[in-house]
């Protein structure tokens, strides 16, 4: 009795001192998107912050491929040291077990949730031309339609087409999915009336916005964001409860101890308290995130849940 005590009191003290020395070496941050993307943009300014929070290089490694896969596929295989970490987001995470019949991980099993880094609404883009100035309107003008609207997204399987596909079967209109390879073809389809409809990130219709050829009639998010304040909701124009988030967050793989994860959330916690970090996420039209591993864990589970409902009712299915 007397060695086991002692030996699991050793294996605490070991414990405690993983973290308080951790990071002895440079951490690598994968991101699962291209250099220059929102990912990208997360990762590098995050990243700028802890450097010197960590006294060590975090070097940020951008493996894009497979909708994210291939990048979180990285981090669940990596050593469970906090030394590998990743940018995960809604489609490697939460959608990808529920469309893909076969995956190189198990996002529930073999990734440890840290932190929500930040999430954004989509919006409701129409064209300019298009009679509908609300979104109820564009439920009844789409249900005129006679089955005949097409909408955009950013491609199969995105936020941008489950957030559709839930709206559609809140607000009882029929309309055909044409997906595009990413936002600026998607929204340009749009801005010439090829398809009527598209939800995405806000920042990526700038252009067309600002050259009054899209109009915007709705955000996803549950309350008006700041830097959206004119434009409201789809929950306060008649569906009380919707939103889609597009979210990421901070993982590392399964079995990290636990010390290291907690060292890991406290300190980005700190890091998007930051001022500068605020006001360039708020740039990007970004939410910043935080809370606990417990807590992005039990939203995850949420998300997860909502999401696959969807994707089994529209019945999307990957090889």
């Amino acid at each position: 009795m007397k060695r086991s005590l002692a030996f699991l009191v050793a294996c605490g003290l070991s414990l405690g001192a993983s973290a308080q020395s951790w990071p002895t070496k440079p951490v690598k941050l994968v991101v699962p998107a291209p250099a220059g993307s929102s990912l990208d943009f997360i990762a590098r300014t995050l990243g700028d912050k802890l450097r010197t929070r960590w006294k060590q290089p975090v070097v940020v490694d951008n493996k894009a491929g497979a909708g994210g896969m291939l990048g979180m596929a990285a981090v669940a295989k990596a050593p469970a040291d906090g030394y590998t970490l990743g940018i995960g987001f809604n489609g490697p995470i939460a959608f990808g077990p529920h469309m893909y019949k076969k995956m190189a991980y198990d996002p529930a099993k073999d990734l440890l949730p840290i932190v929500m880094t930040s999430s954004q609404p989509n919006v409701l883009a129409v064209p300019v031309g298009n009679p509908a100035k609300t979104l109820p309107e564009f439920v009844a003008w789409a249900k005129g339609q006679g089955g005949k609207v097409n909408y955009a997204s950013v491609g199969a399987g995105s936020s941008s087409h489950l957030t559709m596909e839930l709206f559609k079967s809140v607000a009882g209109f029929e309309a055909a999915h044409v997906p595009f390879a990413g936002s600026p073809p998607a929204g340009i389809s749009v801005a010439s009336d090829e398809t009527q409809a598209l939800f995405t990130v806000a920042p990526a219709l700038l252009p067309l916005i600002e050259g009054g050829r899209i109009r915007l009639l709705a955000s996803t998010s549950l309350k008006r964001t700041d830097t959206m304040k004119n434009l409201p909701t789809v929950a306060e124009s008649g569906y009380p409860g919707f939103e889609a988030l597009a979210w990421n967050g901070l993982f590392s793989a399964a079995g990290t101890p636990p010390d290291v994860v907690s060292r890991i959330n406290a300190d980005l916690n700190e890091v998007m308290k930051d001022p500068a970090v605020r006001e360039a996420f708020a740039r990007q039209g970004l939410i910043i995130g935080g809370g606990s591993p417990d807590e992005f864990r039990i939203f995850i589970a949420g998300e997860s849940a909502k999401w696959g409902a969807i994707i089994k009712k529209v019945g999307i299915s990957i090889d």
